[in-house]
């Protein structure tokens, strides 16, 4: 994996070509863009771009929110209050759309919902009774769908360590 990736984390991707694709928005875009069954990449509510725009700001705002809170030993200028409240702003903008239908971008399933919902789990796992508390019962409900969908749960079911 290093060898492909320096950055050593996961997932990476080395596609048939050599190209190595170590994003994890990045490998669901190239693997949508090959088989998209379910048009994860054609939102019924909006479009792309506004999709690929809510996707960045939870990449780039949200996630570092969401570290600073997650792991405040791990940074010098990590305000934990501060970061908590700004990611609440975050998710209120989801709440917010989450009133219009039972997905972020309509009533099915899109890019948007599977590349949020790891940073939304992560953020509740943090402190779940704090955030239980929190008055977004539509970013609760839509978390607790997907968390609860068949497929998450046969994705995330525990497997076998491997022998090393």
């Amino acid at each position: 994996m290093l060898r492909a990736s320096p950055k050593g984390t996961v997932p990476v991707l080395i596609d048939t070509d050599g190209t190595v694709i170590d994003e994890s928005l990045d490998i669901m875009l190239w693997a949508l863009r090959r088989s998209d069954p379910e048009q994860w990449l054609a939102p019924e509510r909006d479009d792309f771009a506004k999709m690929q725009s809510l996707i960045r700001h939870f990449d780039e705002h949200f996630k570092g929110h969401l570290d600073r809170y997650k792991y405040p030993t791990r940074f010098a200028d990590a305000d934990v209050e501060h970061s908590r409240g700004e990611a609440i702003v975050s998710l209120q903008l989801l709440e917010s759309r989450l009133q219009l239908s039972s997905n972020l971008f309509g009533n099915r399933v899109a890019l948007a919902d599977m590349a949020i919902a790891p940073f939304v789990r992560q953020f509740s796992r943090v402190n779940p009774s704090w955030f239980a508390s929190q008055p977004l019962p539509n970013v609760m409900r839509w978390l607790a769908a997907i968390l609860g969908s068949p497929r998450f749960v046969r994705i995330m079911r525990p497997r076998a360590v491997l022998a090393r």
